[in-house]
């Protein structure tokens, strides 16, 4: 589907007014658990460039079903196509126009909020997720769901919340909670990234720790250095602990081990050579402690 979001509850990709209760596009992609993908949907965004980078954040983490509620106008050659990269060409082209009406009718939904409620009495915006709690909570739920963003300025009202299923909010400094629009979906889409994007730029590898032996030999060269600088033997013994419990905590690879050895070995070959010279032309040695 190519066409740009449309005005006034009209579908894409047919001219006609979206019905009451019909979603416009559906995501037929599922995650990992083999839900269907959330959609994000925005509500009277103010800004074209925080849809803009909306987009961009919902291709970083595996989503492209975008609907907008009464969003302004989204020009090509305006902000937010400048700020969407890549979803330039995919997901913000492809955003459906919607109303909210049409977001409750047809997903189970989760509100956003930077203010919540510290208990039941303030029903609208408690209780409340993090990102984390949602993702884990999006994995048991087997219908299709919506990520609901309010406005920039004011964020979703209290009669918007009362009609959501859920509500989300992202923990944040209790001085100045309220995140960019922008940031705060950059953040939650971020957090639900294990449910929707199936493989990353990262190589799917592990870091796997050297072979004992391998380490062992680089201990027995590390004290064979200490012996060649001259340190005195209670201090050595105390230096050989400390590296000792500095790579039992850092778990090194074999070639963090081997540069490591092939390092300590070459100093102590230098030391024991100026020893050996200094020996044959009966000069000082290296100044030892």
């Amino acid at each position: 589907m190519s066409e740009k979001p449309t005005r006034n509850g009209e579908a894409p990709g047919n001219g006609e007014p979206a019905r009451n209760g019909e979603a416009t596009r559906v995501d037929d992609r599922t995650t990992h658990t083999g839900s269907p993908l959330p959609v994000v949907v925005v509500v009277e965004p103010e800004t074209p460039g925080n849809v803009g980078t909306i987009a961009r954040a919902m291709k970083n983490f595996g989503l492209t079903d975008l609907k907008l509620v009464n969003p302004p106008e989204l020009a090509e050659d305006g902000e937010a196509y400048g700020f969407a990269g890549h979803a330039r060409e995919d997901v913000l082209p492809n955003a459906d126009e919607v109303t909210f009406d049409e977001v409750v009718e047809n997903y189970h939904t989760v509100g956003t909020t930077a203010i919540t409620g510290e208990d039941d009495r303030s029903h609208e915006r408690f209780p409340f997720k993090t990102p984390v709690e949602l993702r884990e909570s999006l994995r048991t739920i087997d219908a299709p769901t919506a990520i609901v963003f309010g406005r920039e300025g004011r964020g979703l009202n209290n009669d918007e919340l009362r009609r959501l299923d859920e509500v989300c909010s992202i923990p944040a400094a209790a001085d100045y909670p309220v995140l960019n629009l922008g940031q705060a979906a950059t953040v939650l889409l971020y957090e639900l990234r294990d449910l929707t994007v199936s493989r990353t730029q990262q190589p799917d590898t592990t870091v796997t720790r050297a072979d004992e032996p391998d380490v062992e030999r680089f201990h027995e060269y590390f004290s064979e250095f200490l012996e060649a600088t001259g340190q005195r033997p209670h201090r050595r013994g105390k230096n050989e602990l400390l590296m000792r419990r500095l790579l039992g905590r850092t778990h090194p690879t074999e070639r963090e081990v081997h540069s490591l050895l092939g390092t300590f070995r070459k100093a102590t070959t230098k030391l024991e050579h100026a020893d050996y010279l200094a020996a044959k032309h009966d000069e000082p040695q290296y100044p030892r402690e």
